[in-house]
């Protein structure tokens, strides 16, 4: 099977379409059951709490979520929503190195470096 430009944009436009549109689903989930557990309590708004540690940390968010609280399947879908145009990135470099266009594989993962970098905060900012 060949991998040309035609089939490698409608296959990028369908990960991105389905990435969006899982994300969306999982966090409108997340929002219509939180509401139904939560949507009666009233805000305290004297008082700032910050997130708790478990939504600070990929694992943490997974476990909450397959735990079955709402906040960390809002966050879940959050996470889907920002890995999505990673994902396509990396795509990229595959579909790149399978046309065998060199070029366009290096600047490609410099381009995916720079983004896992600024997710992951090891830009020279963050020290």
């Amino acid at each position: 099977m060949e991998l040309n430009d035609d089939r490698v944009d409608q296959a990028i436009g369908t990960l991105l379409r389905a990435g969006v549109i899982l994300a969306a689903t999982i966090v409108l989930a997340g929002g219509i059951w939180y509401l139904a557990r939560f949507g009666w309590l009233m805000p305290n708004y004297r008082s700032f709490r910050g997130e708790p540690a478990e939504l600070r940390s990929v694992a943490g968010i997974a476990r909450g979520a397959f735990a079955g609280k709402p906040h960390n399947l809002i966050q879940l879908g959050l996470l889907l929503l920002i890995a999505t145009p990673i994902v396509r990135v990396g795509f990229s470099v595959f579909a790149f190195a399978v046309q065998r266009d060199r070029l366009y594989v290096w600047i490609t993962l410099l381009v995916l470096a720079v983004l896992l970098a600024s997710l992951f905060g090891l830009t020279a900012a963050a020290r």
